[in-house]
């Protein structure tokens, strides 16, 4: 079941690559129905905010027309951030599947563990890996053309 949705997400990282964006995608699944679905959307929206998992957990909200989110289960391509991690925990997300460990900002095992804090008032099971080679190959994909990119550019230059 998890590689399910992880494909769904994925589906959304491929979504926010042909956008020029980081390629992450989220999904929010509530008795296994697709609830919100999202992938990065900083660069089109001008919003430091727009991460896949805050534009899922909005869409959650709204569908569930209720901010907790208990019962829900998220589902993403990349470790969550710390900003991510926050909002998980604000709207009390019980489950978190994340595919790809972020070693720059991962807030749930890699830099810090936000998710399972027993100093914070709500804790997530946390399965981590699912799907970590398609996931993981999609942003190095993007970040190496990236690299070239630049090096194009000051090439032309």
């Amino acid at each position: 079941m998890h590689e399910h949705f992880m494909r769904l997400a994925l589906e959304e990282a491929e979504l926010a690559l042909g956008e020029d964006e980081v390629p992450v995608g989220a999904v929010i699944v509530h008795e296994n129905r697709v609830i919100g679905r999202a992938h990065n959307q900083r660069e089109q929206l001008r919003d430091p905010t727009a991460h896949a998992e805050m534009i899922a957990i909005t869409q959650a909200a709204e569908a569930r027309q209720s901010w907790r989110l208990d019962g829900c289960t998220l589902y993403v391509t990349l470790e969550p951030c710390p900003m991510c991690a926050g909002a998980i925990l604000q709207a009390r997300i019980p489950t978190v599947v994340y595919s790809a460990a972020d070693p720059k900002a991962g807030a749930v095992h890699t830099l810090y563990r936000l998710l399972d804090d027993r100093r914070l008032n709500h804790r997530c099971l946390i399965v981590s890996g699912v799907l970590a080679q398609p996931c993981g190959q999609i942003l190095t994909r993007f970040f190496q053309q990236r690299r070239f990119d630049k090096v194009d550019e000051s090439l032309r230059a």
